[in-house]
């Protein structure tokens, strides 16, 4: 078993709590050294408690889920003799009620587009290292979200 930390600090610093008017800026800590000013989305939590400048869970989770598609991807693609330039995918999160009425993160849309040096794959061979990113991205796979990758 892996374990993977990360810690979340938030302060109050004097505002008001119980009113709901407090920030909802944090941050969020890694065990590399890195510091991440976090908040809710102002698409959940209106300006300005929420800070729009920094990264929601919303976000991050939309963002981890294409990272973790793309190391696979890059990993499936140099083992089967393809050379990658660039990659990059707007990625897209949509949040709504799932079936139980809960507001979720019910479907992540990647969109990668890729720079390949040299041959690029065939549309079935690029179908097929995808499809085996998809299967070993194990951020996908911890989902209930539907991830579909429109390449």
């Amino acid at each position: 078993m892996q374990q993977f930390f990360a810690t979340v600090a938030w302060q109050r610093d004097g505002q008001d709590f119980a009113g709901q008017r407090y920030s909802r800026g944090h941050e969020w800590q890694f065990d590399g050294g890195l510091h991440v000013p976090a908040s809710s989305s102002p698409l959940s939590v209106p300006l300005p408690m929420s800070v729009a400048a920094n990264v929601d869970p919303e976000e991050a989770l939309v963002a981890a889920t294409s990272s973790c598609h793309m190391l696979f991807f890059l990993s499936l693609a140099a083992q089967r003799g393809y050379v990658i330039d660039d990659y990059r995918d707007e990625a897209v999160g949509e949040l709504s009620r799932n079936a139980e009425g809960q507001l979720a993160m019910t479907r992540i849309v990647l969109r990668p587009q890729i720079a390949f040096a040299g041959a690029a794959p065939l549309p079935e061979a690029l179908a097929s290292l995808h499809h085996d990113a998809h299967a070993r991205c194990y951020i996908a796979n911890s989902l209930k979200a539907e991830v579909v990758v429109e390449s």
